[in-house]
């Protein structure tokens, strides 16, 4: 387990949700940190919206967000994770009126197709040479999952070091500060709670062979600390638990005040469904003011945290945008 990390505050953040499995933007939400992208657009581009952009962002089974972080004069941005499909970030991007050229840099949370379909074509649309993409040692293996039957479906493969040229991977394994120590990429997760078990039928090749892979190590998430708020932690999927993760992140930073917990929480499916109550109560005990699940978590167990945690609770949409 790492030593301290000096994670230093930042002034405020703004997190977009760029691809999620669910849109919706029509229906009202009552907390005043969100915000729904098509009343920002109005606001950005007042009657010129409907000339420019002919339709709202869409949504698919995949995750992305764009995050902005603001500490004095300085703002940084970063891409958490690039969505399934291959034009889905960008198009949803050109839709919302964001410009993805200034991305400072990549984030992915684990090699997972959901998660990286869309590198290729995003690295294209920044159009900035040695873009860092942040990865864990472990994201390159070959995955899949077992059949009822035993067969393995293979996964998509992981795009190779020429795939993404001229962008750069950089691999991590332990936690790594970014920007003068303002936003901190978990690196590999501990897995300490008794009841967040992984992913039993996942698989990966090694040696010639499909082997057992439940734990998907180089499943990481991004931290970030907020004057006078507290952390927020941001999961792509939380293969290693919410909780787990949520834990990490006050440990190594020393900071309990969790002001958000936001992204996937892997909660859908019948291995995962009977983690719900158990994930739910220990996210309570850390009392975030914002809860948003996301992508993986599943209507069973978005509607658990619903139930738990009303004040704090949040309807992911794509679109929706967060300011701390």
């Amino acid at each position: 387990m790492p030593n301290l990390l000096p994670l230093e505050e930042v002034n405020s953040v703004e997190i977009t949700s760029l691809i999620d499995n669910t849109a919706d933007f029509n229906s009202t939400n009552t907390n005043k940190a969100v915000q729904k992208v098509r009343e920002w657009t109005r606001n950005r581009m007042g009657l010129e919206w409907t000339k420019k952009y002919f339709g709202l962002p869409f949504a698919e089974h995949g995750f992305s967000l764009l995050i902005k972080i603001f500490s004095q004069n300085n703002q940084h941005t970063i891409l958490f994770d690039a969505g399934l499909s291959p034009e889905g970030v960008v198009t949803n991007a050109t839709r919302m009126g964001i410009d993805l050229t200034e991305v400072e840099c990549i984030i992915l949370s684990h090699g997972h197709y959901d998660h990286f379909g869309g590198l290729t074509k995003v690295i294209k649309a920044i159009k900035r040479k040695n873009l860092p993409i942040i990865v864990h040692n472990d994201i390159f293996k070959i995955r899949g999952v077992i059949n009822p039957d035993g067969s393995i479906r293979e996964y998509p493969r992981f795009p190779s070091n020429h795939q993404v040229a001229p962008a750069k991977y950089l691999r991590i394994k332990q936690p790594y500060l970014l920007f003068e120590n303002k936003l901190l990429v978990s690196g590999e997760i501990p897995r300490k709670t008794d009841f967040e078990k992984g992913f039993p039928e996942h698989y990966e090749y090694s040696n010639e062979k499909w082997v057992p892979d439940p734990w998907i190590w180089d499943d990481q998430a991004i931290i970030i600390n907020v004057k006078h708020k507290g952390l927020i932690i941001i999961s792509g999927c939380a293969h290693a638990g919410i909780a787990n993760t949520t834990l990490f992140g006050q440990h190594i930073t020393k900071v309990n005040k969790v002001n958000a917990i936001i992204g996937g929480f892997h909660l859908a499916g019948k291995n995962f469904e009977s983690r719900i109550n158990k994930t739910v109560e220990k996210l309570q005990q850390i009392h975030p003011t914002i809860i948003a699940p996301m992508h993986c978590t599943g209507w069973r167990g978005k509607n658990a945290f619903f139930e738990a945690m009303p004040q704090a609770f949040v309807w992911n949409s794509v679109g929706n945008i967060y300011h701390f």
